[in-house]
């Protein structure tokens, strides 16, 4: 059964990716350590798909604020997500380091995206649907 999402908004102050400095700017002495950093993460797919899987659950504000955004690139929103939860990398040094990465590391990465949002998506299903179920209960009393 196809469900459409909501757009849902959260304040940029609430959002855990915000919290934890994904959007903050490093000095050039951190920028380059970050980077090789972020190279090997990335490069392990398997790394990177379990920090995928933990952060999809874990940053509950910032996946419903982004991922039920229509327009938001799901698997590169959680990719980034996913290496500033496990190394405190600001995203756009992620994204240097994507473009490093040989075709086949980007795929496996990529995957895992898929898996990750797939894990959000079905357990924001059954949210919602608890959610949907307590307003139904209370209409009745």
């Amino acid at each position: 059964m196809f469900m459409s999402l909501y757009r849902v908004y959260h304040p940029y102050w609430d959002w855990e990716c915000y919290v934890n400095g994904m959007w903050r700017r490093v000095d050039k002495s951190e920028y380059s350590k970050m980077l090789n950093d972020a190279i090997a993460f990335t490069g392990d797919h398997l790394k990177y798909g379990e920090a995928m899987q933990k952060v999809v659950l874990e940053w509950p504000k910032t996946m419903e604020h982004h991922l039920t955004n229509p327009s938001i690139n799901k698997k590169a929103f959680i990719g980034h997500c996913a290496v500033c939860y496990k190394l405190s990398i600001p995203e756009y040094i992620v994204r240097d380091a994507w473009k490093r990465l040989t075709d086949r590391q980007r795929l496996l990465a990529n995957l895992e995206a898929d898996r990750s949002y797939k894990i959000w998506i079905n357990e924001y299903k059954k949210k919602s649907r608890g959610l949907q179920e307590t307003m139904e209960v209370q209409v009745l009393f």
